[in-house]
């Protein structure tokens, strides 16, 4: 295989990974990944910015095969599926030098075991001459783990932005062609990987407004020829309130919560309220799909049997997901049902310490299959929350 061609001198070394369909053991892929690797020759030096994937190692390699030199390697990010295959990109250029951030080197000698002598710690605006090419190292941290940094080749206008405004897609397509299926995939990658980190992410937008930026070339997914798409979707995502919308993750054991939540959605139903419904039974739900939806929404109403006193066990496991994801949402109530006795409101609320600035609306919680009295106490949740999303302006 041939490097294939960005710019001049400028080429795409990478991964596509057609068949993985899980990421970190946690996220889905449903439609695959790619693990991108650049590399930059320049008049006097040639440059490597990031590797890939230990497990497709050979597809780096044989884009490298007939490059005799490297000179530098740029590591924007520690993380091993743009790293793993670093300590063997250092076997076959042992003179190359690693440049990463201060935070960075510890990092990498911890999850590789490569020596202290072969890293080069960048500060933030620092700049590397190839010749007739200039990379400026921008620290970046938190996006998504605290050593990461953009590398901006300043003479192309190239944004290498690591994990930055990447999607999951496998594809043979370098460049972004069909942009509602990008932006999907990439809203869901921003879902599950960057919202936590939101507060930075507006941080790291502000440091890259003032850049000339011709191409994004991110280490996952497709590259952006027209940047803005990307960024004015970070943008939305980042800055917008939530929508008119509310999300119910819920499980049923014998029925009566599944009532409950069926009462609640017609009744959020006739006021015009957006609802998504996710069953957390087992092997059902897409938990890239309820973190992309978690995104938007403005309340969730949390719908729990109870188990020996507690949540459902899938429940328990939503709830650290959202609390983990720390989503915009502004109000949450929980429903439910129990046969002999419940602690499970006390216990969601300690699951979720991250989103102690979301007002909790009264919880329903009933005894065995809801009642008359039950079902009146849903009504009235569903009109709280109409009322809650008017005031906010959701509605």
């Amino acid at each position: 295989m041939k490097p294939i061609a960005i710019r001049s001198n400028i080429y795409f070394v990478g991964a596509v990974d057609w068949d993985r369909r899980l990421f970190d053991n946690l996220v889905p892929l449903p439609d695959g990944t790619s693990y991108n690797a650049f590399l930059v020759k320049g008049s006097e030096k040639t440059a490597l910015i990031d590797t890939v994937d230990f497990h497709m190692s050979d597809v780096l390699f044989e884009y490298l095969k007939d490059v005799d030199r490297i000179d530098y390697v740029i590591a924007n990010h520690g993380e091993q599926d743009h790293s793993g295959t670093l300590p063997k990109v250092l076997e076959k250029y042992p003179k190359a030098k690693v440049f990463l951030t201060p935070k960075a080197k510890g990092i990498f000698i911890d999850l590789l075991h490569i020596p202290g002598e072969k890293f080069v710690t960048v500060e933030d605006g620092e700049t590397l001459s190839l010749g007739d090419k200039t990379l400026q190292f921008i620290h970046a941290p938190w996006v998504h783990w605290p050593e990461t940094m953009f590398t901006y080749l300043k003479e192309d206008k190239v944004l290498f932005s690591g994990d930055f405004l990447g999607s999951h897609i496998a594809t043979n397509e370098l460049f972004v062609k069909d942009e509602a299926r990008t932006y999907e995939a990439a809203k869901r990658y921003y879902s599950e990987i960057m919202a936590p980190f939101a507060g930075q992410i507006k941080k790291n937008l502000e440091k890259i407004k003032d850049l000339d930026i011709a191409i994004v070339a991110p280490t996952h997914g497709q590259l952006y020829d027209r940047p803005e798409f990307i960024i004015d979707a970070y943008r939305h995502w980042v800055y917008d309130d939530p929508k008119n919308l509310v999300l119910i993750p819920y499980i049923s054991m014998h029925g009566s919560t599944k009532v409950m939540v069926d009462y609640l959605v017609e009744a959020l139903t006739e006021k015009g309220i957006e609802v998504s419904l996710f069953n957390l039974s087992a092997g059902i739900v897409d938990i890239g799909k309820l973190a992309m939806v978690l995104m938007d929404a403005a309340t969730v109403v949390i719908g729990t049997p109870t188990v020996l006193t507690g949540p459902h066990p899938n429940i328990a496991y939503g709830a650290f997901l959202m609390n983990a994801l720390r989503p915009k949402v502004k109000f949450l109530s929980i429903i439910g049902s129990y046969g002999w006795g419940t602690k499970a409101v006390d216990v969601i609320k300690g699951l979720i310490p991250n989103l102690r600035k979301a007002e909790i609306l009264d919880p329903v919680i009933c005894k065995g299959l809801p009642r008359e009295d039950d079902l009146k106490a849903l009504e009235s949740l569903a009109e709280t929350i109409f009322q809650k999303h008017k005031e906010s302006g959701f509605a």
